[in-house]
């Protein structure tokens, strides 16, 4: 090559890359496949994950569609979460009665003890004469003729003698039912007693009938939560805690064990009385199948007065358990504190169970009441009365 071409060749200027003929339409060949790849690639995501979010969208609207219950089992419901609720202001007529300690025995009734433990007493209390007067009960719904759309705890009442001023009592077995032998004994007794039977028993239908044919006032016996942990007051007992609901559930399965009772007493329950939102429970269900609801007050806590008087259910408390200690001789002294009780009152309720050293003890203290000017009524009588005496 001569000096004039080399000299040439260097002096040329160099050509770009990009105006190399063939890059242009390179350039423009891979920009056109990214962007179809991209749009692939997204329109892929997109496609594939519609039916994904559709499916997830349709069970999102199918579960809302559902009224559902809340979920039972298990659900508890922290008190100070319970709903708001504004009741009027409640001043007690007079205290209520000195209650049973909480505990195993809070609604008077003596168990077979664990062997080593003694059972517990009945706090020391003063003379029937110098205790101030409870409320019997509290002002109740005016009483109307016996129709058949009248409340259950008038129309399943039994009727009552008249009293002609003389005082009242009514004489309240709790726990009936589960011990048959018993149960049946303390039918056969002078009418009208005031028999609660037990939720949990068996051939309740049958059992109930035959004693209200004997002439005695039927009430269910509800189990209800104790203070004592270590004492189990039954199946389907209500509970402090636990989801207002499935406590409704459990105290329907109880009102619907058996038919003609005219209302409901707590079995323990010195806890669970105590506890505003369970007892609203009770109040709302009793209102709305036309129940009386009798205090064991096996508690100074209870609130069973106030929401009964809120509720406008018929309402009475025990003053006397007869039967905390086991021997007839106890038995007639208590019933003794009874009868000071209704004189001073113009009423009593006494609560005993079905121990053999209580039916004795009925059955010698029942027949002499006439000549004592002291008249066995039904529950419902004191409640009707409303505190006065015919």
């Amino acid at each position: 090559m001569s000096r004039r071409e080399i000299r040439r060749m260097l002096m040329e200027p160099k050509r770009r890359f990009v105006d190399r003929p063939w890059v242009v339409p390179a350039l423009m060949a891979a920009v056109l496949l990214a962007g179809l790849g991209i749009g692939i690639g997204v329109g892929v995501g997109v496609l594939g994950g519609k039916p994904e979010r559709q499916a997830r969208t349709a069970w999102e609207k199918a579960e809302m569609a559902v009224d559902r219950p809340p979920r039972r089992e298990g659900q508890t419901v922290p008190l100070d979460a319970s709903p708001a609720y504004t009741s009027p202001p409640f001043t007690p007529i007079v205290p209520l009665p000195a209650p049973r300690p909480g505990g195993p025995n809070d609604d008077g009734m003596v168990y077979d003890m664990p062997e080593g433990m003694e059972p517990d007493t009945e706090p020391t209390q003063p003379p029937p004469e110098q205790q101030a007067a409870v409320p019997l009960i509290l002002p109740q719904p005016s009483v109307k003729p016996m129709l058949p759309n009248s409340p259950a705890w008038q129309r399943y009442a039994v009727p009552a003698p008249k009293t002609a001023g003389r005082p009242m009592i009514a004489v309240v077995i709790d726990d009936l039912g589960v011990d048959k032998r018993r149960s049946e004994k303390v039918t056969t007794l002078r009418a009208p007693l005031t028999l609660a039977w037990m939720t949990y028993a068996e051939d309740l239908p049958r059992s109930t009938q035959a004693a209200h044919q004997r002439g005695h006032e039927l009430m269910l016996h509800v189990p209800m939560q104790p203070m004592g942990e270590g004492w189990d007051p039954g199946p389907d007992v209500l509970e402090v805690g636990v989801h207002p609901e499935e406590n409704r559930r459990r105290l329907n399965w109880g009102l619907d064990r058996f038919d003609g009772f005219v209302g409901v007493n707590n079995h323990m329950g010195s806890r669970y009385t105590g506890d505003r939102t369970g007892m609203r429970v009770v109040m709302e269900e009793l209102k709305k199948r036309g129940l009386l609801f009798l205090d064991s007050v096996t508690t100074d806590k209870s609130v069973a007065p106030e929401l009964a008087r809120n509720y406008g259910v018929p309402f009475a408390a025990r003053q006397v358990f007869i039967d905390n200690e086991q021997s007839v001789t106890l038995v007639l002294a208590q019933l003794a504190k009874a009868e000071a009780y209704a004189r001073k009152h113009g009423a009593a309720i006494a609560i005993g169970h079905p121990h053999d050293s209580t039916i004795e003890a009925l059955s010698q203290w029942l027949p002499g009441l006439d000549a004592k000017g002291i008249v066995l009524v039904p529950v419902t009588a004191i409640v009707k009365a409303g505190g006065k005496v015919e």
